[in-house]
């Protein structure tokens, strides 16, 4: 008598990859674009392109870069040279987006049942609704995790993103670490930024001298007339920042209308400068106590802080918080945490392939009996 048996081979879900494609899809990227959400990401895949993983970035707008180049191990497509990131996006492993690129990345991942990676930088309706569904949500500080987990109470189980993680700004001390300068500076003179309070804090403040960086984005306001304590510079690379910018500075301000974390903050913070911030929910998180605070619209706070850290005792005070925090910072584990959590969709992938194809067939064997 003879007995067939069949055998389904158990699918070996803790198994990774020797190398993950992960194809990228966002407005711009470094060096070209320099705002702190790109510097952000790309703090991100850096890490990821190390541990021996395939990173593609396709630019969505068109920039001053034509021809496909490498930084860091990351290779970046410009919009340019971009025709074909449809059909690249349909080979990836795991396909990752932010801002307003999220829809169109995240319904190429649902037909071909690709794990999809959402950043959210803001605590905005539309980013959080952008993201619903997603297999990973990295949130950039604890506060804007909150709020959306605040805004997804609302959702059915099955729009609820798979898994949720937080990564805040990642900044390697040692490539921002200088000696301090003698400056005020402002990054970004644009108005939400606080361009025009940069300006009346000059003009209250004829004992410092104050450094302007032009920013990466929107319209970066002037002085109505020329105040000669005030030098303006057009902005620089953030690989840059240490050189041109953090090494002339002896307090940097932020009075920002919204910062969902900080990340000029924490890069001066690396060299011990001190921060004077309006007290946003991102930027009390990031600075901690540390921090200066003074509220955007009350000049004389802001003049009163300065006046403070004309003082030496009160400046290396400051200065050694600024220290703590960064060591404090850059002791978390989240960069180890989001590799580890991109590899695990790895998993995801299969198993998405396993359950729409069926299980790999076998050959039967027949036993004589």
């Amino acid at each position: 008598m003879s007995k067939v048996t069949a055998r389904t081979p158990r699918l070996a879900v803790s198994a990774r990859p020797r190398s993950m494609s992960i194809v990228a899809r966002v407005y711009g990227y470094p060096p070209a674009h320099n705002a702190g959400s790109e510097w952000m990401l790309h703090s991100m895949l850096r890490p990821l392109s190390e541990r021996g993983h395939r990173v593609t970035v396709w630019l969505s707008h068109p920039g001053t870069l034509e021809k496909p180049y490498d930084i860091d191990g990351v290779r970046v497509v410009p919009y340019q040279a971009g025709a074909e990131f449809a059909a690249e996006a349909q080979k990836a492993d795991v396909l990752l987006s932010q801002y307003e690129n999220v829809p169109i990345v995240a319904g190429l991942a649902k037909a071909r049942h690709i794990p999809v990676v959402v950043i959210c930088h803001d605590n905005f309706a539309s980013s959080f609704h952008d993201a619903a569904g997603a297999d990973l949500v990295v949130y950039n500080s604890e506060w804007i995790r909150r709020d959306g987990e605040i805004h997804y109470g609302q959702y059915p189980q099955e729009f609820l993103p798979g898994r949720t993680i937080v990564v805040r700004p990642p900044v390697i001390a040692e490539h921002y670490r200088t000696t301090p300068g003698d400056r005020v500076t402002l990054v970004n003179l644009n108005p939400d930024k606080g361009g025009d309070i940069f300006w009346q804090i000059a003009a209250w403040s004829p004992e410092w001298e104050f450094l302007g960086v032009r920013g990466a984005y929107g319209q970066q306001t002037t002085p109505p007339t020329r105040l000669p304590n005030c030098e303006i510079v057009d902005g620089v690379p953030g690989n840059e920042m240490r050189e041109h910018v953090y090494s002339r500075s002896r307090v940097v301000l932020m009075p920002s209308l919204y910062e969902s974390w900080g990340r000029v903050a924490v890069e001066a913070f690396a060299s011990g400068i001190p921060v004077i911030a309006h007290p946003t929910p991102g930027l009390v998180e990031a600075l901690g106590e540390a921090g200066i605070f003074a509220y955007r619209d009350d000049l004389n706070a802001w003049l009163h802080a300065l006046r403070a850290l004309r003082d030496p005792e009160n400046w290396a005070k400051a200065s050694r918080r600024a220290l703590a925090r960064s060591a404090e910072l850059s002791a978390t584990p989240d960069l180890g945490l989001w590799c580890d959590a991109v590899e695990s969709l790895y998993d995801a992938k299969r198993q998405r392939s396993f359950h729409v194809a069926g299980p790999p067939r076998t050959k039967t064997s027949v036993a004589a009996g």
